[in-house]
């Protein structure tokens, strides 16, 4: 009788705790579905395409060829359709300039349902931060990217690139096409070290070389849980494989970072060590940032300090990896445009060996050239900002505060109705003439408004000096049986690398 008192009581506990799991999830559930109903009501008056019951368009968007289907619903949708990560996210996606202005001129923040993945990786750094701390921040970084800080960096540009085109040199004797994407980003991190961390001439130590594959293994695993919406789930992303490889790599990534601040910070209290930091031909970011403090004398906290050094590390090295990757590309399939771009920089080399600072402003032809590469594959295809207050739109629909844009910059820059002929390369689209007829945000590589990239000059100046040296260096032409097939990865990539037939055009005297 007592066993089966006993056994009567279990039965009723399982009942019981069965319930008891039942109303949790009910509890947990009954947000999301208020939420998914708030979104679908706000989007209501834009037609997109249809979506999977469970998936949405995730799956869709996952696919090889994306950024094709993406144009596709923005032609047949002008201005913004619904785009569905499962059934609980759910954003406008715009990629007309007059949307884009309505948004993107105001400060509202990024959108926490995609930049919080950042948070254990790049911590509250400019890029994910809002309000009063932003504005205190992006106030605190402002100097670190003056021209006069710029203006020593364009010597370490040219000795980073050098390394690079050596290694090509290598392999053009093969009479191979070879991947250029890698060494490209080698090249980026290597520039990067040495701008930020104040890194020597020797190249990447081991540590550092760890750093870089964390680095790539953490852009990666961030497009890939932006994208499988499964994944948004904390718990659940942090006991799949892909969660504990990416806590991994973090713990790389500021281990890094946590050794050199420490190792800067101890050689500022050595008088010596901190005379040669002070006499050095330029600062890094990390002496401006160990150096800045507001008007209340307040510096960064430790925190902040690794936050903006990763946050810089990630926006500054992959940003400038795909930029100049896919200009290359542009060049190689676009011969005449190559021709006429080194042929102005020989023009204002002259005789001289070296680039300098005021050179850069001289390269017209060559900047529309960047410019109409940005176009066609802009480093940074897609961003995300959620509203702090209701937005009304140019054709009179309108949006509620705590709706999710999406801005995608990849099918705005092919947007048909401003840009004509929007496949074709024409760097002439930037002269001065056409550029002052455009619509201002139409072309937004760099995003726009007060939240624009901080860093974009420096990305310029890095892009024209290390295109410049490549052109120089060799002719560059397209391997058609291994065309680029081009991905969303945080940054614009492609998944099969991208594969250039390089002639060397050195005659026994180098820059």
């Amino acid at each position: 009788m007592a066993l089966g008192f006993l056994s009567l009581n279990l039965s009723h506990l399982g009942w019981w705790a069965s319930g008891l799991i039942l109303v949790l999830g009910f509890i947990k559930f009954l947000p999301l579905l208020l939420r998914r109903q708030k979104l679908v009501k706000a989007m209501d008056s834009f037609p997109g395409p249809p979506t999977h019951w469970l998936y949405g368009h995730a799956h869709e968007v996952q696919q090889m060829k994306s950024l094709d289907k993406v144009m596709s619903w923005a032609n047949q949708f002008p201005c913004a359709h619904p785009l569905w990560f499962g059934q609980f996210v759910g954003f406008l996606n715009i990629y007309d300039p007059d949307y884009a202005k309505a948004v993107y001129s105001r400060g509202d923040p990024k959108a926490p349902d995609v930049y919080d993945f950042f948070l254990p990786w790049i911590g509250k750094g400019l890029l994910v931060l809002e309000g009063p701390k932003w504005y205190q921040h992006r106030k605190l970084l402002t100097p670190g990217f003056h021209y006069d800080v710029l203006k020593p960096y364009v010597g370490v540009f040219t000795s980073s690139a050098h390394a690079m085109l050596d290694k090509w040199e290598e392999k053009a004797r093969k009479n191979k096409s070879f991947d250029i994407f890698s060494d490209v980003g080698h090249m980026a991190l290597d520039t990067l070290m040495k701008c930020t961390f104040g890194k020597g001439d020797s190249g990447l130590g081991h540590r550092d070389r760890s750093y870089y594959l964390a680095i790539s293994d953490l852009t990666m695993l961030m497009q890939q849980r932006i994208e499988q919406f499964l994944y948004h789930n904390d718990f659940i992303y942090r006991l799949s494989r892909h969660g504990r490889q990416f806590l991994k790599a973090c713990q790389v990534a500021h281990e890094h970072t946590d050794q050199v601040i420490k190792e800067r910070k101890a050689a500022l209290q050595n008088e010596k060590e901190r005379e040669k930091i002070q006499n050095r031909r330029h600062l890094d970011f990390l002496d401006i940032l160990l150096g800045v403090q507001d008007e209340n004398g307040t510096k960064l906290s430790d925190a902040d300090l690794r936050a903006e050094v990763d946050t810089f590390m990630f926006e500054g090295h992959d940003t400038t990896t795909s930029g100049i990757s896919w200009f290359l590309y542009c060049m190689a399939q676009n011969p005449e445009h190559q021709h006429r771009c080194r042929e102005e920089v020989r023009e204002i080399l002259g005789d001289r060996d070296s680039f300098q600072w005021d050179d850069l402003g001289k390269m017209t032809y060559l900047t529309m050239c960047i410019k109409e590469s940005f176009r066609l594959f802009p480093p940074v295809p897609q961003v995300y900002r959620q509203l702090s207050k209701p937005v009304n739109f140019v054709d009179g629909r309108s949006l509620p505060a705590g709706s999710l844009i999406s801005l995608h910059i990849y099918a705005l820059h092919r947007n048909s109705a401003v840009w004509p002929d929007p496949e074709v390369f024409d760097p002439l689209r930037f002269s001065p003439e056409n550029v002052a007829g455009r619509h201002p945000f139409a072309f937004m590589p760099f995003s726009a408004g007060p939240r624009n990239c901080i860093g974009q000059q420096f990305a310029m100046n890095e892009m024209k000096v290390v295109t410049a040296l490549c052109l120089l260096r060799f002719e560059f032409s397209v391997d058609h049986s291994r065309l680029p097939i081009k991905i969303p990865q945080l940054v614009l990539r492609s998944m099969n690398g991208i594969h250039l037939h390089l002639k060397s055009l050195n005659s026994g005297s180098q820059l």
